[in-house]
């Protein structure tokens, strides 16, 4: 384990539920991937989700050319990192030092990610375009980031701006959609449930404390709702878990 992931680990062991109750998480599952799916329309990104398959051994398939059936865990990590990588813009350089592999070996992999995913490759074109049009790029529900830079004729300001505007759509819609999933958790709990209390968001992840009776009734209202808080081209998913304290989840 590193040791950022047991750091982590230990602060999450201090959270605690009081006596007769468990902690609940509500994690959404690679919500930043299935928002770049809805705004790219990429039609394999799509069917992957729709398929429910593992993102990443779907990818290194198309990458290595081999059935997701031999793909191994070296496969799987090379595509996870370029899944993830593309949504902050990452260069063959920056891949190839993630990777410990060549310039031109890295290069060979994005290249192979773009033409299996081509339509989040104009994705990434057309918000750039767009925010060097108009200074300003947004979420699927309309917040707007000003994107400073964008249009700077230094290379390495521009580039950076780049990667922000392409960046701001993603990660801004997955903040909007648990902002609206929290709402519609919260409200619905206060009807029906109001023994449940939401303690935490941490990033994708909702954690509430439940008496332990109605932990299992709760854990089926939050994933409904999370699951069903927006509408996309392909469903959400939500992992749900429970246990005494936080830190005996997501082991």
């Amino acid at each position: 384990m590193k040791m950022e992931e047991e750091e982590g680990r230990k602060i999450r062991e201090a959270f605690i539920a009081e006596p007769g109750h468990l902690l609940v998480s509500a994690d959404y599952s690679q919500i930043e991937l299935a928002v770049m799916a809805h705004l790219s329309k990429d039609p394999n990104l799509i069917n992957a989700f729709k398929e429910r398959v593992d993102i990443h051994k779907r990818t290194a398939s198309f990458i290595f050319g081999i059935p997701e059936d031999q793909v191994d865990a070296d496969h799987r990590r090379i595509a996870k990192t370029i899944n993830f990588g593309v949504i902050y813009g990452m260069s063959a350089f920056r891949l190839a030092r993630d990777l410990g592999i060549s310039n031109s070996l890295a290069k060979e992999f994005i290249d192979s990610y773009f033409s299996t995913y081509s339509g989040v490759a104009g994705f990434i074109q057309k918000t750039i375009k767009e925010a060097q049009e108009k200074g300003v790029t947004f979420t699927l529900f309309g917040r707007r980031r000003q994107i400073l830079g964008i249009n700077s004729k230094n290379k390495t300001e521009q580039q950076a701006a780049q990667r922000v505007a392409v960046n701001t759509p993603i990660q801004g819609t997955a903040a909007d959609i648990v902002k609206i999933a929290m709402i519609r958790v919260h409200r619905r709990l206060k009807k029906e449930m109001p023994e449940v209390r939401m303690l935490l968001q941490v990033h994708d992840e909702l954690v509430f404390e439940a008496p332990q009776a109605m932990a299992a009734r709760a854990m089926e209202l939050i994933q409904e709702e999370m699951e069903h808080a927006v509408q996309l081209d392909i469903p959400l998913r939500v992992s749900m878990e429970s246990a005494a304290s936080w830190g005996e989840m997501h082991l």
